[in-house]
């Protein structure tokens, strides 16, 4: 079994009674408490139009947290490149990582990360995304590099910096284009899982070495619930299972505290539906996550795992990450020691 490292996503998730300050705050704070348990990596998602979610101005939340923390790297998992100017993206990340040096990474992703309708007042094209995106990147890697000091237009800052590009994916597509490009790869198996060893599969079979990387590097983003035993695991994941319900039904008011019985929210087909996104989520006391991550490493081989865990208590979160953080300690020990 392959090592790996562990990081967090974070959605900057706005919970029922909260204000969005205080959900930046508890970014933060999770940011820190991550750093401490030497988490390698904090990325922050791009979504828009959520009443749960705030992290629509992604650049901004990530410079908060990178000024508020010293060594963890911190990022977008992702930026939806095709929403902006591919020239803005590399000034903004060009000038974090000039306020921050070493520290920052751009994974980049070709979704809305929002709906239909807010797509549109984005600024989108939906019929040249799938050739835009690849454009984008390219030009971001233009912006980066010192040759293009010649150029009528630059980034700066931006310009000759180290800012590691990550393709994001949630369907096969990103797979052979992080793979042509060669460059990292990062899949959504938190909220897609179904493509997700297929994906996998066509990215190391196909992937091209470049000045960026050298070999395949992957990163599965899961799901995780944490806590001292398997009951109170069960009772908290129940935010997570309400805030899956909420998309099914298109709901997208902040995230709600656990409840006892989910029977008496969500019905059959809702539950089968719920399940089947949440495929890839890890959910009990230190062994049985330390079981399930085991398990999930040897089935695919990543190099990283990335863990969102949406919880509603926030010391119930911190806490969380305490026991995955052991779980993965446990298994890197294994794999050191075989």
């Amino acid at each position: 079994m392959k090592n790996f490292e562990i990081s967090v996503l974070d959605l900057a998730p706005v919970k029922q009674g909260k204000s969005i300050h205080d959900t930046f705050q508890d970014s933060l704070s999770l940011a820190n408490h991550a750093e401490n348990l030497d988490y390698k990596r904090f990325w922050l998602a791009e979504h828009h139009n959520m009443e749960s979610i705030a992290s629509s101005a992604t650049s901004v939340l990530i410079g908060f947290i990178a000024n508020g923390t010293q060594k963890i790297r911190v990022g977008s998992g992702g930026i939806m490149l095709p929403n902006h100017s591919s020239l803005v993206i590399a000034e903004q990340f060009g000038t974090l990582e000039s306020l921050f040096p070493g520290r920052i990474d751009l994974g980049l992703g070709r979704a809305p990360g929002t709906d239909g309708l807010t797509a549109q007042a984005l600024g989108r094209n939906p019929a040249i995304i799938n050739e835009q995106f690849p454009r984008q990147i390219l030009e971001l890697q233009r912006y980066f590099s010192k040759e293009n000091s010649d150029a009528m237009v630059r980034a700066i800052p931006g310009e000759g910096l180290d800012v590691p590009l990550y393709i994001l994916g949630s369907s096969t597509d990103s797979a052979w284009l992080a793979a042509e490009l060669g460059l990292p790869y990062a899949f959504a198996g938190h909220f897609a899982p179904e493509q997700m060893e297929m994906a996998f599969k066509i990215y190391r079979e196909h992937f091209e070495p470049s000045k960026y990387a050298d070999k395949p590097y992957i990163i599965a983003c899961v799901n995780g619930v944490a806590a001292e035993t398997s009951e109170e695991a069960h009772k908290i994941s129940t935010t997570l299972f309400q805030a899956f319900i909420n998309i099914v039904r298109n709901d997208r008011k902040p995230f709600a505290p656990p409840v006892d019985d989910m029977d008496e929210i969500w019905s059959p087909m809702e539950k089968s539906m719920v399940l089947q996104k949440l495929r890839y989520t890890f959910i009990g006391d230190q062994a049985e996550v330390q079981e399930k991550l085991k398990d999930f490493q040897e089935r695919f081989q990543v190099d990283e795992l990335m863990i969102n865990s949406h919880i509603y208590d926030h010391q119930k979160r911190l806490r969380s990450y305490e026991i995955f953080r052991a779980a993965a300690n446990s298994i890197q020990s294994v794999i050191n020691h075989s």
